[in-house]
């Protein structure tokens, strides 16, 4: 199965709430990540705030054209959550 997000939700503090194919869902904080050319202007709330599934891609993507890979999503949330993602 390819891995890829069904469900994208902006939250405060720039984190999302995913849900991805598998059924694995929970929290990701991506404050730490938001570095270089794409990712820097993600800093700002309101683009943020306009994370989506991309539906070609199947993955969040921003309005400013920035897209994260799911495995890299999914990995990151286990390292945060560890079990607690479900």
């Amino acid at each position: 199965m390819i891995l890829h997000t069904t469900e994208v939700t902006p939250l405060p503090g720039h984190r999302l709430f995913l849900r991805f194919n598998d059924g694995t869902a929970g929290e990701v904080d991506l404050s730490g990540e938001l570095d270089g050319e794409i990712f820097e202007p993600l800093r700002a709330p309101a683009l943020f705030n306009t994370a989506h599934q991309h539906p070609v891609m199947k993955t969040v993507a921003w309005a400013n054209g920035a897209d994260l890979a799911p495995e890299f999503l999914r990995e990151l949330m286990e390292q945060q959550h560890g079990e607690r993602a479900a």
